[in-house]
């Protein structure tokens, strides 16, 4: 019998490289991974124009959808991009930011007010450090460079108005970061100038692992910022595909987690790998990237009460419900 032919456009990570290179068989399905680096392509994509069968997308787009009842999509609780956002705030140094609280009611730069980053980020610094951002005047662009973060509808649809502007500058928010034309930055990517302009700026948080780990200790929450989506037109018609897909994707990040340890050479530029790997172990029990459900309900269920509380959903959706039936691991 033929396989099924599906399209996957994913971005090239370690737990995706099984299926990238073909070393791992999904069963009943020829899976044809187009590799897209950029995430935000992929979304505007997919959402767009449905481009593939099956592709990653950002948390928030998927539950927003969801929420109105309008998306063309259904989630497998397979989660390749998952970041603690801790070192991702950062702030002018003469803004007068010491501590969380201090970012009330200032000048703050983001990509875009509604993605998945900037959601967790104001959503930890809300209910876990009391941060009141009611009156934060928002300022939205690229990171790396003038303009805009992709493709952004403007201004975000949401329960509630915020103040959000959007950057007509010259100058990345990086740079106004660095400029002091805004005083912090928070979102999906660090500004280049905490790097190359440390006089100027810094980390909100100076010893963020730190901060992190304590987090995670505390909350069991790490962060997901994107899940796997299948269309609705192909799920209705192949619904086994949740089940050998969630598989094959839990095959590859085991693949990837084998390589990660391999010892006879490091597979990463990363100096003190197997230090980090015991600490890993330390701290997330020995699986540092789980999918399913379970396995991510306090991250998930916070997520949800994070987008209800920031007004882009009307209430807040059972966790349960936003994914594809999947029975159990079918090692």
């Amino acid at each position: 019998m033929a396989k099924l032919p599906l399209t996957f456009a994913c971005g090239p990570y370690d737990r995706m490289e099984a299926l990238n290179y073909g070393l791992i068989p999904v069963e009943g399905i020829d899976l044809n991974f187009i590799e897209i680096q950029a995430p935000r392509e992929i979304f505007d994509r997919m959402v767009g124009a449905q481009e593939f069968d099956v592709s990653e997308m950002s948390l928030a787009e998927y539950i927003t959808m969801t929420a109105k009842g309008i998306s063309p999509f259904i989630a497998l609780p397979v989660f390749p991009s998952k970041a603690f956002r801790h070192a991702f705030i950062c702030v002018n140094r003469e803004a007068g930011i010491k501590e969380p609280k201090d970012l009330a009611g200032k000048r703050i730069g983001t990509p875009l007010y509604t993605q998945t980053a900037a959601i967790w980020i104001r959503g930890d610094l809300q209910n876990i450090y009391g941060v009141d951002l009611s009156d934060v005047q928002w300022i939205q662009g690229a990171v790396e460079k003038a303009g805009t973060h992709g493709d952004p509808p403007a201004p975000p649809q949401l329960q509630k108005p915020v103040d959000i502007t959007p950057n007509t500058s010259d100058k990345s928010l990086s740079q106004m970061l660095a400029d002091g034309d805004i005083d912090a930055i928070m979102g999906s990517r660090m500004p280049d100038s905490v790097r190359t302009d440390p006089d100027r700026v810094a980390h909100l948080f100076p010893d963020f692992r730190e901060e992190e780990k304590r987090y995670y200790q505390e909350h069991r929450i790490h962060p997901i910022m994107h899940t796997i989506v299948i269309r609705n037109d192909v799920y209705e018609a192949n619904k086994w595909i949740a089940q050998s897909l969630y598989k094959a994707f839990l095959a590859a990040k085991d693949w990837a987690v084998e390589q990660m340890y391999f010892s006879g050479a490091q597979k990463y530029m990363l100096p003190w790998l197997f230090d980090d790997l015991r600490e890993i172990d330390q701290v997330f029990g020995g699986d540092p990237w789980p999918y399913g459900i379970d396995e991510n309900r306090p991250t998930l269920y916070a997520f949800v009460k994070y987008m209800h509380q920031q007004n882009f959903i009307p209430e807040e959706i059972p966790v349960d419900d936003l994914f594809a039936p999947i029975h159990g691991r079918t090692d």
